[in-house]
């Protein structure tokens, strides 16, 4: 049954109108039973649907994190991706996908480069609209975010980035523009950020003249949880869902504004409007209730999960090394704690409890079953002393200090807890303390690591003693979303076999209240020069040597930015010397962003798995053996050192300095800016490599003499002319030779990938309209493309150039926004 939204909005009180204005949890909105309004659910995205429990609630699918996505170069894929996901969000009984994650890799530093596609506008929008189209096309609505220039976590929740207006246009708003006007997105999240100091819930010139009056958009805004920041001039911007629930700056707040005229009530029921038009484009009035969450674990979701792992790794480097072909009887020396713990995705509001995660080792093995396959750690890779996978027995206080008898016991599987709207019922959420006990035995000898961080006050007793102390001063850290305090550390020598008895208090009493509580215990050996030695003596009586080196959650994380692109610990030492020891390595990486490479001229053969899910092991093993393609190609330009990267130097740049970044670079990020500085990159956007080769035509223009408003057709062939199918992915730059401002020396405007069996010859078609030859004129606020002449050329990378053209366009061409 459709409703008559507007007969409903007259039935409303304007209490009701206003309840539907802020969730009522954190993942639902406000029903309103009497008049048969039904609550809808959100889930996090964009690599899987998690649903309503932040940690180890119903396992789901794991995706490839989004710049692992955005390196397939591969739309319809992608398009199946969103898809699939909008499965998944429906088996969490959710409607509502908080994905994709379109902002861009404006720094390398920033912390969730991770979940968004790619420095270049173009690319990250083609993607961007082929995920939205596949997940709307379940009758979910996708949600995409965040609106806009949220380009980096540090003091994320008040940064202002300060955009020049053309750089916003050109780069930034690009793929929310795309979205809204090609794939009809349904909703849309604001970010944290400020914009030129105005926060982007409140903005009301982006919200109401860009979104909604110049894109056409008709759909619902929410705001980041807990991104919402005025009780009237998010209304009034239009930003129409405060989320989380209950509501903070709405409720009766907003209900005694509207009383006291300081915003009229149609500005409540507009907002109010759009939200029951998102329940009823999701089905919410035809099917009404949220079904349970189920933990389906799909067949085809595993497939996809596996090509697209496959089809992301991008081959950096090959000397002939790789594929593989392990014989029998023949070992390979696998090092690295990634080679057994599966990197499959980053950190933050993106992570999933994925159905399983399968590590390289138990993958190749599987595929190999005559070859011997050894191990050793070698070097850390993580940020925070690791949490244990050991049962831990939790007592619960409905007081700040332990006073009070016990109201819930619990034994949970690890030592890392997080209380997102998931206390127990018998708890008092915000104010409650809990005694943890638990039994760490050292498994060998040597220094080991202690360590606490809380989103709540914390101290660890071992064997009597306070070892660990996150108490005393505790203070907001870069921890659990900017809520928890910053990692408390604790070293001592222990012996093997020697026993530790733990106990760990929490009590949520902090200085400053915190809207989720968390409590993370590590106990670690750590690992030094004996680690090293033995994996360079493995590898040196190894056949082959396999390094796993990377990053993981930790760094790779929402909330907090990264410090530089040096491999932590001693990963870099680790792969110099252990291809000194044995010239056949393969270095396998699994990073969200660049990091730095010095031993890379030594080393035959690289592959970026990136964070490729939960099918981790068996994408990496596939390529890695060759029966799959390395399908992907760099969606980031990647530099040789962080002094060449934009805002390097200067603070006001990056990080920023009084609550203000200058995005004084204005156009030229990304591969913009290397060929602007003339920086020669380690390696260029775009760039990837294949197991087979192939052969370029001739480039074909349908015209060389363009008419304003017109096409630009484009062909070229390619042709496989080595042993093997492969991927090809052809990309087209366009010029301006004589722009009347300063304009990129050559801006992505299409891409093609074609898959092509050994000997197979196909076609990559371009259609290019009027935008991809224009820039933004702020002072006339138009697009405008300038007669004169233009330079299409088509590459493998920005870079590696295969032919050019030259078009005339006979007048200019204008089109106001």
């Amino acid at each position: 049954m459709t409703p008559n939204i507007e007969s409903l909005l007259d039935q409303m009180t304007l209490e009701e109108q206003v309840g539907l204005l802020a969730g009522a949890d954190f993942w639902t909105t406000v029903p309103v039973p009497r008049l048969g309004v039904p609550a809808i659910k959100v889930t996090d995205g964009p690599n899987g649907a998690r649903g309503g429990v932040f940690k180890d609630g119903p396992t789901t699918a794991c995706f490839p994190v989004g710049i692992a996505l955005a390196s397939t170069w591969n739309p319809a894929l992608i398009e199946q991706t969103g898809a699939a996901l909008g499965t998944e969000a429906k088996l969490k009984g959710a409607s509502v996908l908080l994905a994709p994650t379109v902002n861009l890799h404006r720094t390398v530093l920033n912390g969730r480069n991770f979940e968004c596609h790619s420095e270049d506008p173009w690319l990250s929008s083609e993607l961007g609209v082929a995920y939205v189209r596949g997940v709307q096309s379940t009758g979910v609505a996708a949600t995409i975010k965040h609106f806009v220039g949220n380009d980096s976590e540090y003091q994320r929740m008040s940064m202002s980035s300060d955009i020049p207006e053309r750089a916003l246009r050109e780069l930034y708003l690009l793929p929310f523009e795309r979205a809204v006007k090609e794939a009809g997105v349904m909703a849309v999240m604001t970010g944290y950020n400020r914009l030129d100091g105005i926060f982007a819930a409140d903005h009301q010139r982006l919200l109401q003249q860009v979104l909604r009056d110049e894109w056409g958009f008709t759909g619902l805004v929410m705001s980041d949880w807990m991104g919402l920041h005025s009780t009237v001039e998010g209304v009034l911007a239009g930003c129409d869902l405060e989320m989380p629930g209950p509501a903070v700056e709405r409720g009766a707040k907003l209900v005694q504004a509207v009383k006291d005229g300081l915003l009229p009530a149609d500005a409540v029921r507009a907002c109010a409007r759009r939200v029951l038009q998102l329940i009823e484009r999701v089905g919410g009035f035809a099917n009404p209730g949220i079904p349970a969450e189920r933990a389906d674990d799909l067949p085809a979701h595993r497939a996809l999960i596996r090509r697209l792992g496959a089809e992301g790794a991008v081959l950096l480097k090959n000397d002939g090394l790789l594929p593989l072909a392990p014989k029998a009887g023949q070992t390979v020396a696998l090092i690295g704690i990634a080679a057994v713990t599966p990197q499959a995705m980053g950190g933050g509001s993106a992570t999933v409890n994925a159905h399983y995660r399968i590590a390289p080792l138990a993958a190749l093995q599987a595929q190999c079953p005559g070859t011997t396959f050894t191990h050793h750690a070698g070097a850390d890779i993580h940020r925070y002393v690791p949490v244990l996978n050991t049962p831990m027995q939790l007592e619960f206080f409905n007081s700040l200090d332990f006073s009070g008898p016990v109201v819930c016991r619990q034994t949970v599987h690890n030592t890392e807890q997080l209380w997102i709207d998931t206390v127990d019922a018998a708890v008092t959420a915000d104010a409650f303390s809990a005694r943890a006990t638990l039994r760490f035995v050292a498994a060998e000898a040597g220094e080991h690591q202690f360590s606490l961080v809380s989103a709540g006050l914390s101290r660890a007793y071992i064997n009597g003693d306070l070892a660990v102390d996150a108490w005393s001063g505790w203070s907001r850290g870069d921890t659990y979303f900017t809520f928890g305090c910053n990692e408390v550390r604790h070293s001592r020598s222990l012996a093997q076999g020697q026993v530790c008895e733990v106990v760990i208090e929490f009590s949520t009493g902090t200085p400053e209240s915190t809207p989720i509580h968390a409590l993370r215990f590590g106990a670690y050996r750590v690992l030094g020069e004996a680690d090293i030695a033995a994996a360079v003596e493995a590898a040196r009586h190894a056949d082959v040597a396999v390094v796993f080196a990377g990053l993981n959650a930790e760094w790779d994380n929402e909330g907090l930015d990264r410090s530089g692109i040096t491999l932590p610990h001693s990963q870099n030492a680790l792969v110099a010397r252990v291809v000194a020891a044995n010239p056949r390595t393969v270095v396998v990486l699994q990073t969200g962003s660049p990091v730095a490479l010095p031993w890379l001229a030594e080393v035959p053969a690289v592959l970026q798995a990136w964070y490729p899910g939960q099918e981790c092991g068996n994408a990496i093993a596939d390529v890695l053996l060759g029966t799959a393609e390395p399908g992907g190609r760099l969606p980031q330009t990647w530099p040789l050192q962080l002094q060449d990267t934009v805002g390097f130097g200067n603070a006001r740049h990056y990080p920023g300095v009084d609550g203000h970044v200058v995005y004084d670079e204005g156009i030229f990020i990304g591969y913009r800016h290397y060929q602007q500085k003339n920086i020669a990159p380690l390696f260029p956007f775009g760039h990837g490599l294949s197991y087979t080769q192939f052969q370029y035509g001739a480039l074909r223009l349908a015209s060389t003499a363009l008419q304003p408003g017109g096409e630009l057709l484009v062909e070229m062939e390619v042709h496989n002319v080595g042993p093997r199918a492969g991927q090809a992915v052809v990309q087209l730059y366009v010029g301006d030779t004589r722009a009347s401002l300063p304009r990129p020396a050559q801006e992505l405007k299409g891409f093609a990938k074609l898959t092509l069996a050994a000997g197979e010859t196909g076609t990559a078609r371009f259609r290019l309209g009027m935008r991809a030859f224009a820039f933004f004129d702020v002072a006339r606020a138009a697009w405008v493309a300038e007669a004169g002449g233009y330079h299409v050329h088509v590459g493998t990378s920005v870079d590696a150039r295969l032919a050019s053209a030259e078009l005339t366009l006979a007048a200019d061409w204008v089109q106001p926004v």
